[in-house]
C-alpha cells in the first residue's frame, strides 16, 4: 500500500480550515487569516504524525483534546472561559455533523452487498465493520455537507432574528375581531394621504366572512378602482368604514387599497401590549408570506411608544391610545367618588 503524505496533509489542512472558518461563522467572529492558517497546520501536522510508530502515544483522549483546544486558541485567543467552551462546543458539533454526513452519505450510497461484506463478527460475538471511503468521495461530501449546514443554519438565524419582530394582532370592529400573527415593518410609511392615519396591511382572505366576495376577488384581482362604481350598489353593514388609499408599488406605479376603519387594533409583541385606535387596515388579495409565518403587516406607528405605550411587565395594565386612557381615567374618578 502506498501512503501520500503530502496529499492527506493538505487534505486535512483544507478541511481543518474549513471547520474553523464555519466555527467563527457560526460563532460571529472575525479571524486573522494567518492565525486559522497556523492552526489548520496544526490539526494537518497532528494527522501526519499518525505514521510515525515512536508518537503512537500522542493518540489519546487527552491529547486530542488538548490538541482541539490549543487549535482554537491559535485561531480566535483566549478572550475568556466561556468564550472558550461555547466556540469549543461550536466546533465540536461542526465536527461531528461533518463526520456524521460523511458516514450518512457513503452508508446511503452503498448497496446490500458492500454493506455485508464490510461487517465482520468475533468469536467473543461482537461486531467489527471495516470502513472503505475514497479520497475524492470524502473531499467531495465534506464540501457538500458544510454547504448544507450553513443553508439550514441561516435559515435558523433569519428565523430566531424574524421571532422577534412577530405579534399577534387582533382587529375590532364592534362585537367582531380578527386574529392573525403579524411581522413588524419598521420601514412600513404607508399612511392616508389625507388624514396621514398610519396603514396597516392583512391578507383579504382573514375577511372573508365578513366583506362581499364580489369585493374579495377585485382584491386578489388587484381591481380596487373598480370598487368606487360598487360602493352604493351593494349593501353592506360596514359602508362607512370603507376607505380607498393610493399608494405607489414597487414598479413606481400608482394604485389603490382597499381599508377599513376599525374600532380598535390590539398588537401583542415581546411582553407588551399595544392598543391604537386611529389606524387603517389595509387589505391585500395575496399571500404576504410564502411560509405563513404571518398574514399582517404591522405598521411601526402602531407599537410607537409615543402613543401612550408601556410595558406590561412594568405596570399592570396594558398600553392604550389616548381615548382610552382618557376613557379609562373618568373610569377610575368615579369609582373614587
Amino acid at each position: 500500500m502506498v501512503v501520500y503524505i503530502d496529499l492527506i496533509f493538505l487534505t486535512n489542512l483544507f478541511i481543518d480550515a474549513v471547520l474553523l472558518m464555519v466555527t467563527a461563522w457560526m460563532r460571529k467572529i472575525r479571524p486573522v487569516w494567518w492565525r486559522l492558517i497556523l492552526s489548520a497546520v496544526i490539526g494537518a501536522m497532528y494527522v501526519v504524525m499518525m505514521f510515525v510508530p515512536e508518537l503512537s502515544f500522542l493518540f489519546t483522549f487527552l491529547i486530542k483534546l488538548a490538541l482541539s483546544v490549543m487549535m482554537l486558541l491559535v485561531a480566535f485567543g483566549f478572550g475568556s472561559m466561556q468564550k472558550v467552551l461555547r466556540t469549543m462546543g461550536s466546533f465540536y458539533m461542526i465536527n461531528f455533523v461533518a463526520a456524521g454526513g460523511i458516514l450518512g452519505v457513503h452508508y446511503f450510497l452503498q448497496s446490500t452487498g458492500e454493506m455485508f461484506n464490510g461487517i465482520w463478527y468475533t468469536t467473543s460475538g461482537g461486531m467489527s465493520f471495516e470502513l472503505k471511503i475514497a479520497f475524492w468521495f470524502i473531499l467531495c461530501t465534506f464540501v457538500g455537507v458544510m454547504l448544507f449546514f450553513r443553508i439550514v443554519q441561516s435559515s435558523k438565524q433569519r428565523t430566531e432574528r424574524m421571532s422577534g419582530f412577530l405579534g399577534e394582532v387582533q382587529v375590532w370592529i364592534g362585537q367582531d375581531h380578527i386574529e392573525c400573527t403579524g411581522l413588524l415593518d419598521t420601514g412600513n410609511q404607508l399612511h392616508d394621504p389625507l388624514t396621514r392615519i398610519p396603514v396597516m396591511v392583512m391578507e383579504s382572505a382573514l375577511w372573508e366572512g365578513y366583506l362581499p366576495s364580489s369585493w374579495l376577488q377585485k382584491c386578489s384581482e388587484g381591481n380596487v378602482d373598480q370598487l368606487v362604481m360598487e360602493l352604493g350598489d351593494e349593501s353592506f353593514s360596514w359602508q362607512d368604514r370603507i376607505r380607498l388609499v393610493p399608494y405607489r408599488g414597487i414598479n413606481r406605479s400608482h394604485s389603490f387599497m382597499l381599508a377599513l376603519k376599525p374600532d380598535r387594533v390590539e398588537v401583542f409583541m415581546n411582553g407588551t401590549r399595544f392598543v391604537q385606535d386611529r389606524v387603517l387596515i389595509g387589505l391585500d388579495g395575496g399571500t404576504l408570506s410564502a411560509e405563513g409565518k404571518y398574514r399582517a403587516i404591522i405598521h411601526p406607528d402602531v407599537t410607537s411608544h409615543e402613543e401612550g405605550c408601556t410595558d406590561m411587565n412594568q405596570k399592570g395594565d396594558a398600553c392604550l391610545s389616548e381615548p382610552l386612557q382618557a376613557q379609562e381615567r373618568e373610569t377610575r374618578v368615579q369609582n373614587e367618588a
